[in-house]
């Protein structure tokens, strides 16, 4: 094997000299424990308002903040990753990553805690594009369902089990464990990476447009900041704050875009999305992502509220669906690989939609295996449906396309996940303010119960018709082929 990575087979994996194994585990645990940290800290907000004498507002820029530089940083990791080096990358972002949990465990006010958030952002969202990209590279593709079944385990199973390790955490240990526990591991994974990984991306270093990186900033950082504020107040959507920020965002997005088709090196080539598989894989993506929000955020707020359960049992509620989400995952990918798409998401689409359906008929008698079972099963079509549709839609990409195809994948995640929770959030707001207003005794506990209990419903069949374009969907998907080079090259040369 050369230097740089590279071997007379296309595929490092086919080549008998190669250890993939190595750079899979480095990989695989610092993005495990990074994308961890997104929701480790969820549960402790409460305790950080004490602990520094701060209110909800100040302390949801915890959340906020984290989902913001995410969305700002990861468009640049198109360019990033042709820039740098395999290792260069990896290393450089658990480093940053490791420095801003230390500052974090180390802080003494809230503004050195949330500098030290802001640092681990950067880190997480510069990883998840290199993760993908070296797969790609190393994987041909009739291999890699498994192998992103397994990256599927980290982007799904980690943050998921996140508010059940961190409640623990936090009511034995104290909030500052949160940051001292993963160290240790992020260290190992440094220094893992160290002595195995080796370069596998090729080093273009394309001209820098710096205009393109403003207005992708100004863009998806607007965007962002516009939906994750819009659970702030009273007024949600109708604010300002919100609706200004929003249109910002929009703009600076059709800016953005506009002038990738001008260039000859485009930052963030958009052009993935002329194939159809591609852009299958997005929407189905975005669909998951929003019916994913749609239990991991309203479930515990009906659990800890109309049930009267408290956070930890929440949590436990929840703990078996998000294992089996991370047992699935690499078996769903390995059925892939064998059957292909079309097996897995349409029965898996039909099951989600079901179960958004029956969520839709909760109420304050509901029984806990109700929750358990149909949490359970949300998680399993989700394992079954995100992977396998990425999965598909990156495989019909030319290698040139591979650092495009995962950024524009990747920064969807941060804005997604900031339009899924600010819509469903409001959503459920609008629906119980409507019960109490049209109630005649609106300040009863029971009352405000129901009135709880009506928005959680609106918001599972909102889900649900979501879930049902989803099945429309899964119908529509077909087995993707990667697209021949030089096909491609020419293709390439009419569109400039």
């Amino acid at each position: 094997m050369k230097e740089n990575g590279t071997s007379p087979y296309e595929f490092l994996a086919d080549d008998p000299r190669s250890k993939v194994m190595p750079i899979m585990i480095s990989l695989i645990i610092g993005a495990f424990f990074a994308i961890l940290n997104e929701t480790l800290l969820n549960i402790a907000l409460t305790t950080l308002m004490e602990e520094f004498n701060i209110s909800l507002t100040t302390v949801q820029w915890m959340a906020t903040g984290f989902m913001l530089v995410m969305g700002v940083v990861i468009p640049a990791s198109a360019l990033l990753l042709q820039w740098f080096t395999t290792r260069q990358l990896f290393l450089g972002t658990m480093t940053i990553f490791t420095i801003g949990t230390t500052l974090c465990a180390i802080a003494t006010n809230f503004p050195l805690l949330l500098v030290g958030r802001l640092i681990q952002a950067v880190g997480t969202g510069l990883l998840m594009p290199v993760i993908f990209n070296v797969f790609l590279l190393i994987f041909p593709p009739h291999r890699r369902g498994k192998v992103m079944g397994l990256v599927g385990l980290v982007i799904m199973f980690a943050p998921a089990i996140g508010p059940t390790l961190s409640g623990v955490i936090v009511e034995y240990f104290g909030w500052r464990y949160l940051f001292i526990f993963v160290i240790p591991f992020a260290l190992f994974s440094i220094l893992f990476a160290y002595k195995y990984l080796i370069n596998i991306t090729e080093v273009t270093k394309p001209k820098v447009d710096v205009l393109s990186l403003i207005y992708s900033t100004i863009g998806f950082g607007s965007i962002v900041y516009g939906f994750s504020s819009a659970g702030d107040g009273e007024a949600g959507f109708l604010s300002p704050r919100v609706y200004v920020f929003i249109i910002l965002g929009v703009v600076g997005i059709v800016l953005f875009a506009l002038r990738q088709f001008k260039l000859k090196e485009p930052v963030m080539d958009l052009r993935v999305f002329k194939y159809p598989m591609y852009t299958h894989g997005i929407l189905m993506f975005l669909i998951i992502i929003m019916t994913m929000f749609s239990s991991e955020i309203i479930l515990p707020i009906y659990m800890q509220g109309p049930l009267a359960l408290s956070a930890a049992a929440a949590g436990l509620l929840l703990l078996p669906g998000s294992i089996l989400n991370g047992i699935m995952s690499p078996m769903m990918g390995h059925l892939f690989d064998k059957f292909g798409p079309r097996v897995l998401m349409v029965p898996a689409s039909i099951v989600l939609a079901g179960t958004m359906f029956m969520m839709s008929r909760l109420d304050a008698n509901t029984s806990s295996w109700v929750i358990i079972i149909g949490y359970i099963l949300i998680m399993i079509s989700v394992s079954a449906i995100m992977m396998p549709a990425e999965t598909n839609g990156l495989n019909q990409l030319p290698k040139r396309l591979y650092p495009h195809g995962t950024s524009v994948m990747t920064t969807l995640q941060p804005v997604g996940g900031a339009i899924g929770v600010s819509v469903f959030i409001s959503l459920l707001n609008a629906r119980k303010n409507q019960y109490l207003n049209q109630s005649s005794n609106p300040n009863a506990p029971g009352t405000i119960n129901d009135a709880m209990i009506a928005g959680v419903e609106f918001v599972y069949f909102t889900a649900f018709i979501l879930s049902i374009l989803a099945v429309i969907l899964a119908f529509m998907v077909y087995r993707a082929k990667p697209q021949e080079p030089d096909i491609e090259i020419q293709q390439g040369k009419k569109l400039h």
